[in-house]
């Protein structure tokens, strides 16, 4: 719209006001219709109260069905004004009103005037512009590769003078697949004002009344413009379609800047369509092994589950898929992922600057979301690889309404064992398989639900007498609602459930089949108010049952000597209210602050042991036992989680951010190794065992270089732990009623600096990673038995300082490109022997302070070839090969050190998971 238009769009709503008022000179005015109007009505549509009001006055109401929403109305008037109730039925539309004799005419967005002002057809001079006229801004000129959008009105006129800033908001969904977007950036073109779409595609801001054209940008979209005239507030829902260009491969992607705008620090965003190209072991397209190559998230070794985010334990990590918890996130005992990328749409990993409405964790939050079927056509997407086999497909159940979204993987692995000539492992078995179903429905414009199911399953057999299994089940239920521009909710049920078995059938004399089962269930109502675009509350309230069965074990034959044996079930409470706000103070400084209040309670039926006080938890020291009936509360917990970040700009592409979160954790693993393994339990906090409580500060600079396109973070943390688990030397942690007489609760502190270096586009693109991080746990007691290393600080098993990372990715062509990923990491401590003695006529050992000793130092390098598909509109399906090497220098890299006496003599020997290079070939395809 150029500035004559402008004026041309002026001078007509000028002369549609004249038109107007010419009109109402001729006016009727109601005497005896329009004064004292009874009108009643209950729960009905807005077309109804108006047909009703209209047989009160005996006249005529006209209108566009359309301009109607399908909200209800309720009021009850007595001897009312006709313009009352006008207004009561018209609120929160963008329609007003005129009346004329017997007829009203209703209209969308303008306010007719009934006089004129004075120098109103003095178009050039001072009062041009009217209080209740839009205020035509200066134009921006828009390049010819953008296609210019028709002006759309955002409100409505109303009388009196205008405010300074109306709240525009609404929904981005993709044109296509009508999902919606999220990180989608939209700025007014001279960019003084802008926001970015939530993770269902909502946004809000505040526009200043009059003429705007408003720009969208997120990579892989086009950049649409959209002129608006705002008169009030209002809803501007848009569809933005895919760019059709080529984009270039990225691996690991934020929105658009928003690592230097939002107030979060230590926050990933992975981008799951780019990790295809990354060479990982055995073909696999892994998203948490990608995560493990990004500063600050590392693993105790290769093959290990679980992860050490900034210095914690594995167990202080959240894993939500869909709301629902994971608790074993990984196959084969870390090897493969339990997450399938090609249902996931988004995983988001919070190592500091944790969302309020999460808690029961100290470390880190991963956030992983499926993502929502499609619901235009039949779609599907797989792979074969040498082991693993993948199929997702996406079936519309109800046309631009609907959708099922399942995946299925499975591992053919007991047919290669069995295929090998090596005797020992031919009657060995290792599988896994997993399944998801994700039903999504839009019910209205107000309300959407989703539904999903999940469950994964191994089993293996390296041993001849052992048989080990471990499922995951998980199902979640979400109803969002609207409740108006401002105002959305949502409820969430889950249920989670882990569970290992163990069948042991070597000796006929010792058979025996044992089981553990930990399951949860949780309610969570959450909320967002967007008050102004100053103020953006989320608040909400959650209640999460924990039902952990620790152990049963049971004879298996009849000449079995083994014992049945079952301990008691635990049962614990975890509920917590919270509220945020993110709060920009001005266009450079912006807060986030929010506070959770979590209370747990450990519920009967139990017995617990109270110990005397001063002396070691034994069974010596055990000087009365409480019973407690069935939920019965045992021992309370609780306190305030807070969480506060903020951003200051030192310059618009410079940004400095702090962060301070506390945290609390009710629930802990009990491990007797350095990584997660089917066999760890999990235990409650009760009356001997107290919560985890970890309070983190963090500070940040995040620099973006457009022209080179090139994000630079620079991230320092310090982190205190407290009640934090260890063990006993030789601890039994399996089957013992009495498990806290084998713990020992000390402190842990950890800190580090975190660079990263990303370049998101270009031929040659990947990202740069680099840490140095300390993590130390202290187990100090005045009893000599509850002290180790005499009491001072000793590095953490998974404590690494030096961890670095370089995945990069060159397009030679459109369709071929080479991969790389070279990693390199200190060796973990370990406990080295260190002489030896005479006691009783036997020989024994004598070890090392704990962890005083380091495994040598990690490093490895692996190559792919990608080979992309032609894109022809009319293929039956588009391919993506992947050819890797991963270790390709076939580097023996130690994953433990162990020792044995061989002859008197202690030797050492050290065990690897991969030591030669593993070529791998994996096909894709989507359709």
């Amino acid at each position: 719209m150029t500035k004559s238009l402008a004026f041309l769009y002026s001078y007509m709503n000028k002369l549609l006001g004249i038109t107007f008022l010419l009109l109402l000179t001729t006016q009727i005015i109601f005497s005896q219709n329009t004064n004292g109007i009874s009108l009643n009505i209950e729960n009905e549509s807005r077309k109804k109260a108006l047909v009703e009001l209209e047989q009160k006055i005996d006249g005529h109401i006209y209108f566009h069905e359309n301009w109607l929403n399908d909200s209800l109305v309720s009021f009850n008037f007595n001897n009312s004004d006709l313009s009352i109730i006008l207004d009561k039925i018209l609120e929160d539309t963008d329609l007003n009103y005129v009346i004329r004799g017997r007829k009203i005419f209703l209209i969308k967005n303008s306010f007719i005037n009934l006089s004129l002002p004075d120098g109103y057809f003095d178009l050039n001079g001072s009062n041009s512009q009217q209080s209740n006229q839009p205020i035509f801004q200066e134009e921006y000129t828009t390049t010819s590769q953008v296609q210019q959008s028709n002006v759309l009105t955002i409100g409505k006129q109303v009388s009196g003078k205008m405010r300074d800033v109306y709240t525009v908001s609404g929904q981005i969904k993709d044109f296509k697949t009508n999902e919606p977007i999220s990180g989608l950036t939209i700025t007014t073109q001279d960019r003084t004002r802008y926001t970015a779409t939530d993770d269902n595609g909502f946004y809000s801001f505040q526009l200043s009344p009059g003429f705007h054209k408003l720009e969208t940008s997120l990579l892989g979209y086009e950049n649409t413009f959209q002129d608006v005239v705002v008169y009030g507030d209002g809803i501007l829902n848009l569809s933005i379609a895919e760019n059709a260009e080529m984009l270039d491969e990225v691996l690991v992607e934020s929105n658009k800047d928003d690592n230097v705008k939002e107030a979060e620090l230590g926050v990933i965003k992975i981008n799951i369509a780019a990790i295809k190209t990354i060479p990982l072991v055995l073909g696999e397209r892994d998203l948490l092994k990608v995560a493990t190559t990004l500063p600050g998230i590392k693993t105790a070794g290769e093959g290990a589950a679980g992860f050490n985010v900034r210095g914690g334990r594995a167990d202080q990590n959240l894993i939500l898929l869909d709301d629902a918890v994971l608790y074993t996130p990984s196959h084969f005992l870390g090897f493969f992922s339990a997450i399938n990328p090609f249902t996931t749409g988004k995983l988001d990993i919070y190592k500091a600057s944790i969302p309020a409405e999460y808690g029961g964790r100290l470390s880190s939050v991963f956030d992983i979301e499926t993502k929502d079927g499609n619901v235009e056509k039949f779609a599907g997407e797989g792979s074969i690889g040498p082991i693993t086999g993948n199929l997702t497909l996406e079936v519309p159940v109800v046309e631009n309404k609907a959708s099922l979204i399942a995946g299925v993987r499975a591992t053919y692995s007991n047919w290669i064992l069995r295929s090998l000539s090596e005797e020992s492992l031919k009657d060995s078995q290792a599988s896994f398989y997993d399944g998801i179903l994700k039903y999504q429905h839009n019910l209205n414009d107000k309300n959407d639900i989703e539904a999903t199911l999940y469950y994964s399953n191994d089993k293996f057999s390296i041993t001849t007498d052992s048989v080990y299994s471990y499922n995951n089940r998980l199902a979640s239920l979400k109803w969002n609602h609207d409740f108006d521009d401002k105002n959305k909710g949502e409820v969430i049920l889950v249920n989670s459930q882990y569970k290992y078995n163990i069948e042991y059938e070597a000796d006929a004399n010792r058979d025996f089949d044992f089981g553990y089962q930990v399951n949860e269930s949780q309610l969570k109502f959450n909320f967002k108010y967007l008050h102004s675009n100053k103020h953006k509350f989320d608040y909400g309230i959650s209640s999460k049952l924990y039902s952990i069965e620790p152990g049963n074990i049971s004879p298996v034959g009849n000449s079995s000597i083994i014992e049945s044996k079952s301990i008691s079930k635990e049962k614990g409470l975890e509920s917590a209210v919270y509220i945020s706000d993110l709060f920009e103070i001005n266009d450079k400084l912006l807060f986030d602050m929010g506070l959770r209040y979590s209370v747990y309670a450990s519920l009967g039926s139990s017995t617990q042991n109270i110990y005397e006080t001063g002396a070691p938890k034994n069974e010596g020291s055990v000087i009365g036992v409480e019973t407690y009936d069935n939920n019965e509360i045992i021992e309370t917990y609780g306190g305030p989680d807070v969480r506060f970040s903020a951003r200051y700009f030192l310059t618009p592409s410079l940004s400095v951010k702090a962060s301070y979160n506390k945290t609390f954790q009710y629930i802990h693993l009990l491990s007797s190794n350095t990584t997660v393994s089917p066999t760890d339990t999990w235990k409650l906090s009760d009356s001997n065992i107290k919560p985890q409580k970890a309070n983190q500060y963090a500070l940040g600079l995040y620099k973006n270089i457009d022209s080179k396109d090139l994000e630079i973070s620079l991230e320092g943390y310090y982190k205190k732990m407290d009640d934090i688990l260890d063990y006993k030397v030789g601890a039994e942690l399996i089957l013992n009623e009495n498990i806290e007489t084998e713990l020992l609760q000390g402190e842990g502190k950890a800190y580090g600096v975190e660079f990263l270096l990303k370049k998101k586009k270009g031929r040659l693109n990947g990202y740069f990673g680099y840490s140095y991080s300390r993590s130390f746990v202290k187990l100090d007691s005045p009893l000599q038995e509850e002290r180790v290393n005499n009491g001072d600080y000793f590095p953490a098993n998974y404590d690494k300082p030096h961890d670095f990372s370089l995945v990069g990715n060159y397009k030679l062509t459109q369709r071929y490109s080479i991969s790389t990923n070279f990693t390199f990491q200190t060796g973990r401590p370990i406990t080295y022997p260190v002489g030896k003695f005479v006691f009783a006529g036997e020989e024994q050992v004598l070890y090392s302070d704990r962890n005083k000793y380091r495994i040598p130092d990690y490093y490895r390098l692996d190559l792919g070839f990608n080979i992309e598909g032609n894109h022809k509109k009319n293929k039956l399906a588009h391919s993506f090969w992947n050819i890797s090497v991963y270790n390709v220098l076939g580097r023996n890299n130690p994953y433990s050190v162990f020792f044995v006496n061989e002859d008197g003599n202690i030797k050492a020997y050290k065990t690897s998971i991969f030591s030669i290079p593993v070529p791998t070939i994996t096909y894709n395809f989507k359709f």
